[in-house]
């Protein structure tokens, strides 16, 4: 593979060249993570710009992905430098970066234990977020805060600064996974295969079949846990022009909830063009909204099954009986009866799974 070291001038970390160049050879994450020392933690930090590219990384990656030592070597050079750059322009913005540009407060915490300056703070939101200026950083993070689909006020508060900070942090999780090109009939069409998962209890098996189906379409299904603040359960965004994101929290750690949430988010891209949505316990009943949950309570309850779903009332066995024919959880057809007054939502909870944070953190990205 031919590749320009011209092509480094742009503001762009070197882990977007690995990025694109691990897709061209079709070389996932944990391909390339046992030719490092640190294993998949060391391609993270690549890819995010936390490690740089020395003499020893670079021949890695000329054998791994091609390119000379040297290409790697010099991109990493030139984006230093262009970083530098950037830093030294804005410092007539250094305490609104600090002040409006969130980043993760143990982070936040190092930084102030080591008594970093203005320009060191600077420095690491640009590397964080892989912005040159304010100005793209709030081209591309802050008008979020003032969208509707936020779902939050339109002022910047503490509550927003986690949800950014979460959202981020699962763009950086989908460069870890190799996708198709984004395609929503491609998603639609295996629609039946994901709905089959719901009968499957443990995550160790059901999200690696997850993650392939939706790869396949061009969704990078990314889990990561809310930072403290973020009371999201689920968001949806188009991360690059051929590459979107589901990015889940388990928060509530439950079947019916958690499914309903994947439902909801295919939705959102299927119905709304891969816009920005970020989900959770106060979000609004706007059109969008409506139109995701009626999308996900199809997906578990088909309409036409509907009828059957509000007669059955705090039987165990009905519930079962028709959970098998519908083909998804029983968990699921309890979390609808609730949602819709059918039974209590006390009642028939039994049937739910629910996942602890150990079976779950284990089989993530």
């Amino acid at each position: 593979m031919a590749l320009d070291v011209g092509q480094a001038d742009w503001f762009s970390k070197p882990g977007d060249s690995i990025s694109v160049a691990m897709k061209r050879r079709g070389i996932g994450a944990d391909t390339l993570a046992p030719h490092f020392d640190g294993g998949i933690s060391d391609v993270r930090a690549l890819l995010d710009g936390a490690l740089a590219i020395d003499a020893h990384i670079s021949s890695v990656l000329s054998d791994t992905l091609g390119g000379s030592a040297g290409f790697w070597l010099k991109r990493q050079e030139k984006f230093a430098a262009a970083l530098e750059r950037a830093v030294e322009a804005a410092g007539c913005d250094a305490s609104e970066w600090v002040e409006r540009v969130p980043m993760p407060a143990a982070q936040g915490r190092q930084a102030r234990r080591s008594g970093r300056g203005l320009s060191e703070e600077i420095r690491r939101r640009m590397l964080f977020y892989n912005v040159p200026s304010l100005e793209s950083w709030e081209n591309r993070y802050g008008k979020i805060c003032s969208e509707t689909h936020f779902r939050r006020s339109m002022s910047f508060v503490p509550r927003n600064a986690a949800m950014l900070l979460w959202l981020r942090r699962g763009e950086l999780e989908s460069e870890l996974v190799q996708t198709r090109h984004w395609s929503s009939d491609n998603l639609r069409d295996r629609l039946d295969a994901i709905r089959s998962l719901t009968k499957i209890g443990n995550p160790s098996r059901f999200l690696p079949k997850l993650r392939t189906l939706c790869a396949e379409a061009g969704v990078a299904v990314v889990v990561v846990r809310t930072p403290q603040g973020c009371h999201a359960s689920g968001a949806t965004r188009l991360v690059s022009g051929d590459k979107a994101m589901m990015l889940l929290s388990f928060r509530h750690r439950a079947d019916d909830q958690f499914w309903f949430t994947v439902f909801h988010e295919i939705g959102h891209l299927l119905l709304h063009s891969a816009e920005t949505f970020v989900d959770g316990d106060d979000t609004p009943n706007d059109q969008y909204e409506l139109e995701a949950n009626r999308f996900a309570s199809d997906c578990i309850v088909p309409e036409q099954r509907e009828s059957e779903l509000l007669k059955l009332g705090a039987n165990r066995n009905a519930i079962v009986r028709f959970s098998v024919s519908a083909g998804v959880a029983p968990g699921l057809t309890v979390g609808q009866m609730q949602h819709r007054g059918v039974i209590e939502h006390r009642q028939m909870n039994h049937l739910k799974r629910r996942w602890n944070w150990d079976e779950i953190e284990h089989v993530t990205v």
